[in-house]
């Protein structure tokens, strides 16, 4: 069963900087999926693109024999239910439907207030970061106790959640300004800190010096948008 899924043909559509598409290449890596990856230029998007994905028209998109899913939580879910092996998601079905909404949670609650952050006036500011971290408390709590979200291993949660938080602490180092400090967040803390330390999770990160920079020029880009 193994051999004749090796010989299937994947490809991943992505971008080096999207936390979305390193959601997928580590869940791919973790299950040692052998695929090829394809780097997307955004802002002139490939005719492959445009027709894998034409609702969102948007990255990541995974390819399985000329099959396109979109979406990153549902490529998640759909890596998990073809290869078995290392498996994302738990078995029980409560345990599944609880990582799924904490999947979604970091995307519709966590992410979605850290994006208002890039638009909004300095007044505004304060606040945001005050409801960023009322809803970082909710993911602390999970977590208390837990090695992973996923319990012994990481899983489905593990690979959303650190994503999103490596890229806000991408951006608290670059604006200079506080979203997690292992004051308020020891657990989050800590867990990001040991998935730091596993090469497979941090071979799915982008280069620091290169994601330094295309934020820096992203911050830059802003402020001469705004005045």
């Amino acid at each position: 069963m193994h051999n004749s899924k090796m010989a299937e043909e994947l490809k991943l559509l992505g971008a080096w900087a999207s936390p979305f598409s390193h959601r997928i290449e580590l869940a791919l890596k973790l299950k040692g999926i052998q695929y090829q990856y394809i780097e997307e230029d955004l802002s002139n998007k490939s005719p492959l693109l445009l027709q894998s994905n034409p609702v969102h028209k948007k990255i990541p998109v995974l390819i399985h024999n000329g099959k396109p899913i979109a979406e990153s939580l549902v490529i998640l879910e759909y890596i998990d239910e073809t290869w078995k092996n290392n498996p994302l998601l738990p078995e029980n079905p409560y345990d599944r439907a609880i990582a799924r909404f904490w999947g979604k949670f970091v995307d519709e609650k966590i992410l979605q207030i850290a994006l208002k952050f890039k638009l909004a006036k300095e007044k505004e500011k304060e606040q945001i970061i005050q409801e960023l971290g009322e809803q970082l408390q909710f993911l602390e709590k999970e977590l208390e106790g837990k090695e992973f979200f996923g319990g012994e291993s990481i899983g489905y949660v593990d690979v959303v959640a650190y994503f999103i938080v490596n890229w806000l602490q991408v951006h608290q180092e670059v604006r200079q300004i506080v979203f997690i400090s292992e004051e308020k967040f020891p657990v989050l803390c800590k867990w990001m800190g040991k998935l730091h330390e596993i090469d497979v999770v941090n071979g799915c990160l982008p280069p620091k010096d290169k994601h330094y920079a295309y934020i820096r020029a992203q911050i830059e880009a802003a402020k001469s948008a705004i005045k």
